[in-house]
């Protein structure tokens, strides 16, 4: 594959070089004009000064071949042809001596005419009673013309290749700062994860270093959610395992009742690893970057109620939920299936925490944009220094029996969907708030 410093040459050397092109064309094209009008300049200067020498010299022959006079005499630049004539077309002096080199003087000014086959170019004066005519061949005006854009374009060719060299040099010390990132990401070993370091860096590469960056640092929390997940599987499902494993073993040597309980606490067991399972999963997914965008809309009503049901089997009949009298139809604005499942986890723990068979409150109340949900159970309450490890993974007081990753669970979605969470404990129990976010009307 052509590499960008090539590429990069190519199209600029290739535009560079086509601006020159046309430039150079346009200037050789100017002086080739002007050379043209140099030399007939030239002719028309020297007819006029051998005008100016007739007046000077003795009366001319009126006819015959008339008088040869060198080109010295009549001070003719080498290389041209002069004819002095009458009016009636009779020769009366000329610089050259061939009779078949006749200049013709009929037509004043400039032209164009054929002598022996090659072309010349003439100029016609009218001086009294007489005609100059001076002349050069076509031939030698090309020659000196093409010897003098030879000159002119040497140079600029030379320019030309040298700006070039200069270019692909100039490309190269610009993607220097590439070069060296390349060079930095090739020395890292495969498992590195430490933000990129290269200094000097222009300011175009500054966002590329900062995305590259940013990369690393996702791929970091990534890696280490998974390890946290590994580790917190690896350590929480050890114990349900091992009791289920110890009550079969125990529902295997014994009859009867003792039989029937082994049995019955290993399927205890076994529900909890599925809970525990379910927890860890949802915990990963909402830590992660996976979508739980399926396209249902639901109000807080609609929240409320589904969490309701999901709550914790039985118990559900001990919720009481609080309606106002106005409550606002918006759907709310993050995934139903997070919302459900930050409110289910918040009832649960109330319902954990609250004996006695008793209640556990819901209820809530729309501001604007934002929804509120108030949580309430009738337990002993927690110590306010234990109010900041709720949320922490696998955390659990003396008197619970869950798998400490429900509230860890709500911290995250709270975290991944622009929610607030604030817990309030009194005596009477603990007041959970949860606040969602609701499409504008």
């Amino acid at each position: 594959m052509m590499s960008l410093r090539l590429r990069l040459s190519l199209t600029l050397g290739g535009a560079f070089a086509l601006i020159w092109a046309l430039a150079a064309a346009w200037m050789l094209s100017d002086l080739r004009n002007q050379m043209m009008f140099s030399l007939d300049q030239r002719l028309v200067a020297s007819a006029r000064m051998v005008a100016g020498l007739m007046e000077q010299l003795p009366a001319l022959p009126s006819k015959g071949e008339g008088t040869h006079f060198s080109a010295e005499q009549l001070n003719i630049p080498g290389g041209m042809a002069c004819q002095v004539s009458s009016l009636r077309g009779e020769i009366l002096a000329r610089s050259h001596s061939d009779p078949g080199q006749t200049l013709e003087a009929e037509k004043m000014g400039f032209h164009d005419q054929i002598i022996d086959g090659a072309p010349w170019r003439s100029f016609t004066l009218a001086r009294g009673d007489l005609r100059i005519t001076t002349a050069d061949r076509q031939i030698e005006r090309e020659a000196l013309n093409m010897s003098i854009l030879l000159a002119a374009s040497v140079p600029v060719g030379v320019a030309l290749l040298g700006c070039l060299c200069l270019l692909w040099l100039g490309i190269g010390q610009g993607l220097a700062p590439l070069n060296r990132m390349r060079d930095a990401l090739m020395r890292r070993s495969p498992d590195s994860l430490e933000p990129l370091q290269v200094q000097p860096l222009p300011s175009e590469l500054q966002p590329l270093l900062d995305t590259q960056n940013q990369l690393f640092q996702r791929i970091g929390k990534t890696i280490e959610r998974e390890r946290r997940l590994t580790g917190d599987a690896a350590h929480e499902l050890r114990s349900p395992l091992t009791a289920i494993k110890t009550h079969l073993q125990v529902a295997r040597m014994t009859e009867g009742a003792a039989r029937d309980q082994s049995l019955a606490r290993a399927e205890e067991g076994a529900d909890r690893l599925h809970r525990t399972l379910e927890q860890l999963l949802l915990l990963a997914r909402v830590e992660g970057s996976l979508s739980f965008d399926d396209g249902v809309q639901c109000s807080a009503e609609q929240v409320a109620k589904l969490a309701i049901q999901d709550a914790a089997g039985g118990d559900r009949q001990r919720i009481r939920l609080q309606l106002p009298t106005r409550v606002s139809h918006a759907p709310v604005k993050m995934p139903a299936v997070l919302s459900i499942a930050a409110l289910r986890n918040l009832l649960d723990n109330a319902l954990r925490h609250t004996p006695d068979e008793g209640p556990v409150e819901l209820s809530l109340q729309t501001s604007g944009n934002r929804v509120q949900f108030v949580v309430r159970d009738h337990g002993p309450g927690i110590v306010d220094d234990d109010l900041q490890h709720l949320t922490q993974r696998f955390w659990r007081n003396g008197q619970s029996n869950g798998c400490g990753l429900g509230l860890a669970i709500v911290q995250a979605i709270v975290q991944r969907c622009g929610c607030t969470l604030h817990f309030d404990s009194r005596p009477d129990g603990l007041r959970v708030e949860l606040t969602m976010p609701l499409q504008p009307t």
